[in-house]
């Protein structure tokens, strides 16, 4: 099927709702028929052939099916139909697009959207609109998990997507933006997408219910997030490029995003990203920074320099465009020269305790660049050996073919005794590795090559020939057992539910984690397996009913415990004195 446009979140959920209740279930049946119904593009319209007589159209602004007049299906049933339900539960949701910050609403006695700040104490006070979502959604979550993936089917999206558009309609922006991810993740995962990623989901699930239990208990700013990207003039910034890194979404995205040190010494990105496919997203790093310079993204990634008048820049960062903005090409900088080469100058053990304190942040709260780490190191037989740091294995942020990750890492993995400076972001579910996205070595002829590991296809021209040489090296990263199978267990339970959690828990695990000394590990563990298998009965013998709130209680609490034991074992394998080369 061709890929179908991005659907926003309120036309997802509102396709389902239209529907009697005996064709909802039918919905999941019909979107798995709907993938093989041929779609032709013409201009704004995406026209869905159902049959001989019958076609779902789609109406796009801007690459994305906006409003729910926007599908239309030409069967006499229509709108309250399978054919446009199905195809609309099929597309992918859309991305949230940055903007001008929602317009602040006073608090009034009739219901408000806005949550009251009592000042002495910074916390705040939901709104009964407010503790309505807040409730719906930790109902639709719990649901989820309680299903898990297998048992998740479009009426458990379709109720999530409601849920965060009534949050979001309420001010509740960080649960509704959580909520919108679970629901893509969920889609990604019914459409077989090769994208999806079983951890990523996880991680979501546990941030909106964090953000639900946390608005219920005792909620604060942070939790209520903000509508979206506030873009402030910025008088003028100077710009050393660092690198361009091709983005290509499950969700039907595409584009490119430069990374530049500003001179305040904080990273900004520009980005151009927009519906498509990977094509898209090499054409983008092509795309001219904002304020006709005629300076190209790629180019000021490629050791480029920019002088910006009058640009717009978010609170994270990210820079945007505007008529106001003016641009003009300046010098740059290779990594080594300054002001680039202080990056590579901060301890590794610094860099990935920072990283993981970026990652435990609100997703809409994080800098650019937050998660980058800068090394410099050798490829070894055993990996990349990290100069103050452990030999950790390069791993391709995207596997797929159009871009050239894999093959060029491939090459590089090959090059022992190569010294190189390398930008990558650290995994935490693959502590033995970094995700590698750009590095800088010298070349055969003696002059600095510097490639952007997802745009740029390397050959062995590239390379000098190295003598095979022993580097001395220290372990990867590796988190105990115990901990990993707790990891496991986590990710499972999404998986399967609550009911594959009870049939498959591994009731030694608590022991195990407990022998190693992980013992809120294996309190937890405890919770999970009890909560999960918990069917007891009440005075006259009867089974009682399933606690589903008991069961997402003890889940999320495994999650959190995993995430932060995770990270502090993480930020101690890094640390110098485990790396210390006594030679």
């Amino acid at each position: 099927m061709t890929t179908l446009p991005p659907v926003t979140a309120e036309v997802a959920a509102a396709a389902l709702e239209s529907l009697p209740t005996r064709l909802r279930k039918r919905a999941d049946s019909a979107a798995a028929k709907a993938a093989n119904w041929p779609v032709a593009v013409t201009d704004a319209k995406v026209v869905v052939r159902v049959d001989d007589s019958t076609t779902v159209t789609l109406t796009t602004t801007a690459g994305v099916v906006t409003s729910a007049e926007d599908a239309v299906c030409s069967c006499l049933l229509a709108p309250a139909c399978l054919h446009r339900a199905a195809v609309l539960t099929l597309a992918p949701l859309a991305e949230e697009t940055d903007g001008p910050a929602a317009t602040a609403v006073v608090p009034s006695d009739a219901g408000d959207s806005t949550p009251v700040v009592p000042p002495e104490t910074g916390a705040v006070d939901l709104t009964p609109p407010q503790s309505a979502a807040v409730d719906a959604l930790r109902v639709a979550a719990t649901a989820v998990l309680a299903a898990g993936v297998t048992g998740s089917g479009a009426v458990h999206r379709a109720t999530l997507l409601h849920a965060a558009h009534s949050a979001r309609v309420a001010g509740l922006h960080r649960a509704a933006a959580a909520a919108v991810r679970v629901a893509r993740r969920l889609s990604e995962a019914g459409t077989g997408d090769p994208a999806f990623r079983l951890p990523e989901l996880a991680s979501e699930l546990a941030e909106l219910l964090t953000v639900a239990v946390g608005l219920r208990r005792a909620p604060d700013p942070d939790l209520i997030g903000t509508a979206r990207r506030a873009y402030t003039a910025n008088g003028s910034l100077r710009l050393h490029g660092l690198f361009t890194e091709p983005v290509v979404t499950a969700s039907g995205y595409a584009g490119a995003v430069t990374y530049a040190l500003a001179q305040d010494g904080r990273l900004r990105s520009l980005s151009d990203v927009a519906p498509g496919d990977a094509d898209r997203a090499r054409q983008a790093a092509g795309a001219a920074v904002p304020g006709g310079s005629a300076l190209t993204l790629r180019e000021l990634g490629d050791h480029g320099g920019a002088i910006l008048t009058d640009p717009t820049v978010s609170p994270d960062g990210r820079i945007g465009g505007g008529g106001a903005v003016r641009s003009v090409r300046a010098s740059g900088a290779r990594w080594h020269e300054e002001p680039l080469a202080t990056l590579w100058r901060r301890s590794p053990a610094d860099q990935v305790a920072a990283a993981l304190r970026w990652s435990a942040e609100p997703a809409d709260a994080r800098d650019a660049g937050g998660d980058l780490l800068f090394l410099t190191g050798t490829i070894t037989g055993g990996g990349f050996a990290v100069d103050g740091g452990p030999t950790v294995r390069l791993l391709a942020p995207d596997e797929s073919p159009e871009l050239p990750y894999v093959e060029n890492l491939r090459l590089l993995a090959g090059a022992h005794g190569l010294s190189l400076r390398l930008v990558a972001r650290l995994t935490a579910d693959r502590p033995s590795g970094v995700r590698a996205l750009a590095a800088a070595w010298q070349g055969a002829d003696g002059d600095p090559v510097r490639a952007d590991l997802g745009l740029r296809r390397l050959n062995r021209t590239h390379l000098p020939r190295t003598a095979t040489a022993v580097i001395p090296s220290t372990p990867a990263p590796a988190l105990p057992t115990e901990l990993d199978l707790l990891r496991r267990a986590v990710d499972r339970a999404v998986a399967g539910g609550r009911a594959v959690t009870a049939t498959v828990a591994d009731g030694a695990l608590p022991r195990r984690l407990a022998a190693v000394g992980l013992t809120t590990g294996a309190a937890c563990a405890r919770a999970l397996v009890d909560t999960a298998s918990d069917r007891r009965h009440d005075a006259l013998g009867r089974l009682r009913p399933a606690d589903p709130e008991a069961y997402a209680r003890a889940w999320l609490a495994s999650s959190t415990y995993a995430s932060a034991a995770t990270a502090s074992l993480l930020t101690a394998a890094w640390a110098p004195e485990r790396n210390h080369d006594p030679a």
